[in-house]
């Protein structure tokens, strides 16, 4: 997929997903394919876009502006990514573990599409991290349009009934929320060390 390619899917899975879908369902792909032309690239949006909001712009309020040390920065960002690039194949094993649940078929690829591309709206949305006060309340409506697109990809790439399609999302989005926590736990975990680290090298004792 290059990036015309890529451009395009973006757009036609946002603006007209229920015709979207079911060319989705029925392309050739592979995981590895999925992850490098499409996952590997819109996934890196949000970590960058973070990296610059807290590390070059900073946050401010009441006149003060705090910044992130690049290093730092550099850090979370990394980690950020690597960690989401994870999280999407783990939420993709449970939504192809949960299809027989929902009477839906079982396929590790065809799950990797459903995660992949349902979450095109929160990894795009994520450049709006950017920008002060508004950037989060887009961010959270594009991770709110991204179940909703969950929810329209179920029952065509999955081949679960329609009807069954909300309960599987909901169970789905449930499970991704509570690794996004995890994920959120050892960042804070892990930065929180290196800051510690830090101040223990600038004041020896």
């Amino acid at each position: 997929m290059d990036q015309a390619s890529i451009i395009t899917r973006v757009k036609q899975i946002l603006t007209s997903p229920r015709t979207e879908w079911p060319l989705i369902a029925a392309e050739p792909a592979t995981i590895k394919g999925l992850y490098l032309n499409y996952i590997a690239i819109l996934a890196a949006i949000p970590p960058i876009a973070g990296f610059i909001r807290n590390s070059l712009i900073g946050n401010g309020a009441f006149g003060i502006t705090i910044r992130t040390p690049i290093p730092q920065g550099i850090i979370l960002a990394v980690l950020t990514y690597a960690l989401s690039l994870l999280v999407v194949y783990v939420v993709a094993l449970i939504v192809n573990a949960l299809a027989s649940t929902f009477d839906g078929r079982q396929d590790m690829v065809q799950a990797l599409k459903v995660v992949a591309y349902s979450y095109t709206a929160a990894w795009v949305a994520g450049i709006f991290i950017i920008l002060p006060w508004i950037g989060w309340l887009v961010a959270v409506a594009g991770a709110v349009y991204s179940i909703y697109l969950m929810y329209l990809g179920m029952s065509p790439v999955m081949k679960n009934p329609p009807q069954k399609s909300a309960g599987y999302t909901a169970l789905a989005v449930v499970i991704a929320v509570v690794l996004q926590w995890l994920v959120g736990l050892v960042l804070f975990l892990v930065l929180g060390g290196a800051a510690i680290s830090a101040a223990a090298l600038s004041h020896p004792h």
